[in-house]
């Protein structure tokens, strides 16, 4: 039997925590997976200090030794990222009360916090990819699925692959954003950053037969994603029928729709792309987040030279 967390006090909800949501949300555009993180790093760290015997009245008096026993007994509840994203939140949370003169200074910043293991981001080969791109045609010739879902499908994941879009960029794509001619979306990215980004000619292809032969709707406030009812489909289907092709290629079923975005921009590099270039394709402030993907070049390269040369 699940425990149900104890919610936070409402004061304390309503006085502290829901404004800085508010500002995240309305001013910043913060996703509402960002907002579910942040609240529940605060939440935690509040019952932490109530277990300590502090309160919220406190938090201008938090000393630096205070946080950095949250953060050593949060080690052992939670991984290294996890507790990274938590004292991220709760830093932003600290920063926005200082800003605003109820407390005066941020006692999260400078905290030590263990090291991130470098992970590089899983992708699919082109091969791998080729596979998966060709599963809603196969069971759409053996009868598995109807006409609709099964181009829907394909382009859900052509989409994703051929313009590198995030899912929630993915499932928000109205008609009014996409250029078929020149062959183009205009997505609204994190931070309501706004970016073109191309889709390549067999996305357009598989979206304009789409459009023509199965949309509904295709007014520019119109979905271009739709369940079999044409609503609006969700982030969650799109994880879902995804894991269907995965499985259908013999492929992990733990790669998320975000790995298409991992595939398309290895496969850039590796085919010669501009590091800047493909930063801006997909919609990164900082060039340090796409420079991971020349990691997964250079490691790729490594493991090829390994397996063909002599002296490796």
């Amino acid at each position: 039997m699940s425990v149900v967390p104890e919610p936070l006090p409402e004061g304390v909800a309503a006085e502290w925590l829901q404004p800085f949501l508010d500002y995240l949300g309305r001013e910043r555009r913060y996703s509402a997976y960002t907002l579910r993180n942040y609240r529940q790093a605060f939440t935690d760290f509040y019952f932490w200090l109530r277990t300590a015997g502090l309160a919220e009245r406190r938090f201008d008096q938090l000393e630096t030794r205070t946080v950095r026993d949250f953060v050593i007994e949060s080690q052992r509840r939670f991984g290294r990222r996890t507790l990274h994203n938590h004292v991220s939140g709760l830093r932003a949370f600290f920063k926005f009360w200082v800003v605003r003169g109820r407390v005066t200074r941020n006692p999260f910043v400078g905290v030590p916090l263990p090291r991130l293991e470098k992970r590089l981001p899983k992708f699919l080969t082109e091969a791998q990819m080729k596979l998966l791109l060709t599963g809603p045609q196969r069971l759409l010739e053996n009868g598995s699925l109807d006409a609709f879902i099964a181009w829907r499908d394909r382009l859900v994941m052509e989409l994703l692959y051929g313009g590198g879009l995030r899912v929630s960029e993915l499932t928000g794509l109205d008609y009014g954003q996409v250029d078929l001619e020149a062959g183009y979306a205009r997505v609204l990215g994190k931070g309501r950053k706004e970016r073109l980004c191309p889709l390549g000619r067999v996305a357009t292809a598989v979206l304009v037969k789409w459009r023509k032969e199965f949309a509904r709707g295709t007014a520019p406030t119109d979905p271009v994603l739709v369940t079999s009812t044409h609503h609006r489909l969700s982030v969650r289907a799109v994880q879902l029928l995804l894991k269907r092709y995965l499985a259908l290629a013999d492929l992990p079923l733990d790669l998320t729709p975000h790995k298409l975005r991992h595939s398309y921009a290895t496969h850039l590099l590796n085919a010669g792309a501009d590091l800047r270039l493909v930063q801006e394709l997909l919609g990164h402030a900082s060039l340090n987040t796409t420079q991971v993907y020349t990691h997964v070049s250079v490691a790729r390269l490594k493991e090829i030279h390994r397996k063909a040369h002599p002296r490796a």
